[in-house]
Parts: C-alpha cells; sequence; structure tokens
C-alpha cells in the first residue's frame, strides 16, 4: 500500500475492532551513511524502513501498537492488537484524541529531488572530498578523525477518525569532519559541518576547511585564569544552549516539575535582546512540515519575546492536561514510538552587530567554540549549569591565545538575562535539534580555569 492507504484502511481497521477513536501514522525513510578514513570507504550503509503506529482510544483509555507490514491484513492485526493494549491501560482523563485543527500551511521546498540523483559513487566522492579539503587547508592537519556524509528522504502520512489528514514529504543531509592538528607537544580536534537538503547544498571545501581552522586554532592551548567576565558563544554552542532552553519550555517537563521555567510563564526570563521562537513554517529548516507528528498544522510560535516567557510547547495531551488551546508541537522518533512533545525548528533572532564588533564589545573576556557534558551538566529543576569548555580569549577585542579545560558556570534564567547582544551572522546548526542562531555576547559569566 501508498502510505496515505495504509492509514486511511488501520483507522478503519481500529474502529471496527472497538476503538472510539483512531490516529495511524505512517512513515517510509530511505538512508545512507558514508564513513571515510585515510581516503578509504570505512564504512557505507543503506536502508529503507517503513512503517505504521496505531493509537487507539476507548473511552478514557488509550492504546499503540506499530508494525511494519503495508497490506490489508496486517492493519487489521494491527489494529487487533491496538484495541487490546487500551484494553489493558489504565484510565487517563486527558486521553483524547486530537481534533482536527485547521488548514495545513503550504510549505514549499522540503524535498529536494535531486537528492535521488546521487548514487553512492557521488556521495562517496563527496566524504572523500571533505576528509581532502580538511588535510589540505592547513599543514599542521595531518589526519582527521572521521568524516562523514548522510541523509534521509523521508514521506509521512497521518490519518485520524477525528478529521486529521496531513502529508508530506522532506529530504534531509548534512556532512561533518572532526580534523587532527598538531604542534607545540599537542593533537587538537576541530569540527567542520553543513546541513542541506540536498548533496548539491553542500560544500565539502568549505566544510573541511572549517573543521582545519577550528583544529589549528586550539593548537597550544591552556587554562585561562579563573575569574567572571564577559562570555561570547560562537553559533554551535548557542544552538546547544538553545536545544536545551528548548526541552525546559516543553509542556510535559513543566508539568513534571523537571523545568526551570515551570513557574515563569508571563515573567521575565531574558534581556530584550534574546528572541527566541519555535518555527516550524520555517522551510530552510530540516525540522519544518505542514503538520506535527499528530497531524496539527505546525506554526511558528513564541517562546521568548520582550524579554519575557510566552508560552510553552504542548502536544495534545499536554494541552489537555493544562487545560490550554493550543497544540502543534507533537513529535515522534518515528512509527514505532507514541508521540510526544517536541520542539520543531528553534530560531534565535539576529541582531546588528558583526562577530567582530560584537568581539569589540567583549572586550576581555572568553570566546567559547565547544561545551561538553551539556545535557548531563545543566540541573533540570533549576537550571544551574557547570559545563567544561574550550575556546579563545578575548583581549583587547580581539581574538587570542587558546583556551581549553575550563570551566562556565551560571543558572539559564541568569544566562539568559545577561546576554547583551545577538551577533549578525546566523546559522543553522544541528546540535540541540535544529537551531538557527547567531554568535550570543553573555556579560557576565564565572570561568574555572587556573
Amino acid at each position: 500500500m501508498e502510505l496515505s492507504q495504509a492509514v486511511e484502511v488501520a483507522v478503519d481497521a481500529a474502529l471496527g475492532a472497538g476503538a472510539a477513536d483512531s490516529e495511524a501514522y505512517a512513515q517510509r525513510e530511505v538512508g545512507r551513511e558514508v564513513r571515510v578514513f585515510g581516503g578509504e570507504v570505512e564504512s557505507l550503509t543503506a536502508a529503507t524502513s517503513q512503517g505504521v503506529g496505531l493509537r487507539v482510544w476507548i473511552g478514557a483509555r488509550a492504546g499503540y501498537a506499530f508494525g511494519t507490514e503495508l497490506s490489508e491484513p496486517a492493519m487489521k492485526d494491527l489494529a487487533a492488537r491496538a484495541v487490546t493494549a487500551a484494553e489493558l491501560a489504565d484510565e487517563d482523563p486527558n486521553a483524547v484524541a486530537p481534533r482536527f485543527a485547521g488548514d495545513y500551511p503550504a510549505l514549499e521546498g522540503l524535498r529536494d529531488e535531486s537528492i535521488s540523483s546521487w548514487g553512492a559513487d557521488r556521495v562517496v566522492e563527496l566524504a572523500l572530498g571533505v576528509e581532502r579539503a580538511a588535510i589540505g587547508a592547513d599543514e599542521r592537519v595531518g589526519a582527521v578523525e572521521t568524516a562523514v556524509y548522510a541523509d534521509s528522504d523521508d514521506s509521512v502520512a497521518i490519518q485520524s477518525s477525528t478529521g486529521v489528514r496531513c502529508a508530506y514529504e522532506a529530504s534531509s543531509c548534512y556532512s561533518f569532519v572532526q580534523a587532527l592538528a598538531g604542534g607545540e607537544g599537542s593533537k587538537e580536534t576541530g569540527l567542520g559541518f553543513g546541513l542541506a537538503r540536498s548533496p548539491d547544498g553542500l560544500d565539502p571545501e568549505a566544510i573541511g576547511a572549517e573543521g582545519a581552522e577550528r583544529a589549528a586554532a586550539m593548537i597550544g592551548a591552556a587554562k585561562p585564569p579563573s575569574r567572571s567576565c564577559p562570555v561570547v558563544f560562537d553559533p554551535t554552542v548557542a544552538a546547544s544552549f538553545a536545544g536545551l532552553i528548548g526541552g525546559g519550555l516543553s509542556a510535559d517537563a513543566v508539568q513534571r516539575g523537571r523545568s526551570p521555567f515551570g513557574q515563569l510563564l508571563g515573567e521575565t526570563v531574558a534581556s530584550e535582546a534574546l528572541v527566541m521562537h519555535d518555527d516550524g513554517l520555517a522551510a530552510e529548516g530540516l525540522a519544518a512540515s505542514p503538520c506535527d507528528d499528530e497531524g496539527i498544522p505546525r506554526a511558528r510560535t513564541a517562546l521568548i519575546e520582550d524579554g519575557k516567557l510566552q508560552t510553552f510547547l504542548y502536544d495534545s495531551y499536554t494541552a489537555r492536561r493544562g487545560d490550554v488551546r493550543r497544540a502543534g508541537n507533537a513529535s515522534r522518533a518515528g512509527y514505532r514510538s507514541p508521540p510526544g512533545v517536541g520542539t520543531s525548528n528553534i530560531t534565535i533572532a539576529s541582531g546588528e552587530l558583526s562577530t567582530p564588533e560584537l568581539l569589540a564589545k567583549a572586550g576581555d573576556g572568553v570566546y567559547v567554540t565547544d561545551v561538553a557534558g551539556l545535557h548531563s551538566g545543566v540541573n533540570p529543576v533549576n537550571g544551574i549549569f557547570s559545563v567544561g569548555a574550550s575556546g579563545r580569549m578575548i583581549q583587547g577585542g580581539e581574538l587570542a591565545d587558546p583556551v581549553r579545560e575550563f570551566t562556565i558556570a551560571s543558572d539559564l534564567v541568569s544566562m539568559l538575562k545577561a546576554v547583551e547582544e545577538a551577533g549578525a551572522e546566523e546559522r543553522w546548526v544541528p546540535f540541540g535539534g535544529v537551531v538557527r542562531t547567531p554568535p550570543l555576547l553573555v556579560a557576565e559569566m564565572t570561568v574555572s580555569g587556573s
């Protein structure tokens, strides 16, 4: 069956098996990954997966089951298993099927058809090109830890007995390299990456050169002196924090008491320089789609504006539990699991200062290019964190010596309130989800080094 037919058959089969309401989510994914090392292919994998996840509701009980065979007998078996799961589930007054919530936005460019024209030989050459570019960009780069190319070509169909009907196709790909640079008795690594809708949108030379530049820049790194000072996050670090904050704005985390933002709705949580949205309509972001994973239309949602926390992110379950009318942020790991709350594209608004101007405004401080253990180093209840970091000193408004093996510490709300400027040069980053962010200048943070 086609996916759209499979979800229709599954929904009808569930109703016929005794469900009061039902929802089917079908997905087909075609993906590849290439890893190269030393000018040779280390591994090449290609896989196609497909399946249907079926949710059913009987009274105040919900059940879930999934299957991989798209046939009418398989859908009937799937429906029987989902209904049995619902009959055995505990009652939950918030277990109600999502309702159709309006028209779906017309999004263009989610799938680049050229992705299917790139054969295995071409994507292998792209990955090898990234590795060559990294080694050739700087004589101090003698090798790479790994160079990777990966892509995915997806189709999704969602249908429910309550009027939900959404289907779309989307493609994505990325490449990254970990370059190794040696000098002054040390070896340093540097990450270069790119992401796009198809390999046509990737620049192997730029990805490799970025990895080489980052690695070479860290040669001779030492611990910085401990102090409180201005800190500039490069976009990769800013994206990691943005993704973490987005998770803390999940209504599920708030309702379970696992968010430092739980009691701060409508309160000042950031400076006015920090503007954050969840934007499922930004088609250039790889998490864009016309609907969320329950089939509710996507939207552009203001999370932090004018310094205030505007809303949390909801799926239909947490919206009902929290007695709010807004949903649209349901997310799934795939057809094998039911949905939960998740971000789409997190965006941080850019400012007016170029990166050199941002450094000049910082004066003397630290430019952070990498953090380690961010998720494990942050207390999910109060937002206090202390995480390992590396980067460059800022002296006289310019980048200076490389530094590593230090920590930065604060709490998330204090950090957001201390954001003094957002830079002008924004970038899509695949860390912490899918995030578009510029560099950020934090007026003061605690830096612990030597």
